[in-house]
């Protein structure tokens, strides 16, 4: 379960964040997740109702996730697709040789905070 480990980090992040911003308080965090970064949001929200109770700067905190869809370059064709749609399989041109362009990450987008 790798939504664990990512939740610690986040925490600590957001930690070392408020430290260095003299926040006494977060309030809601906007995360992106690339649609196919892995990560089980249902599961990731768990976590973060869990851990937040053991960061005093996170306790009353909103998570908000958005999802960032994935989307795949042909380099054959020069186009793009949806990833989950089509797989790694160029729809147009049905060349494999295509790669991910966005769509496995996951970016902290805002922080509201006092």
């Amino acid at each position: 379960m790798h939504e664990m480990g990512i939740v610690l980090h986040l925490a600590k992040t957001l930690d070392e964040t408020a430290a260095e911003e003299q926040l006494t308080k977060i309030g809601k965090v906007v995360l992106q997740v690339g649609e196919v970064s892995g990560i089980m949001t249902d599961l990731f929200v768990d976590c973060w109702n869990y851990f937040k109770g053991r960061h005093d700067v996170l306790k009353d905190s909103e998570l908000v996730l958005e999802t960032i869809p994935a989307v795949t370059y042909c380099d054959n064709c020069k186009g793009t697709y949806e990833t989950v749609k089509y797989g790694k399989e160029c729809p147009y041109c049905h060349s494999g040789e295509t790669w991910l362009l966005k769509g496995s990450e996951c970016i902290i987008k805002e922080i509201e905070a006092e």
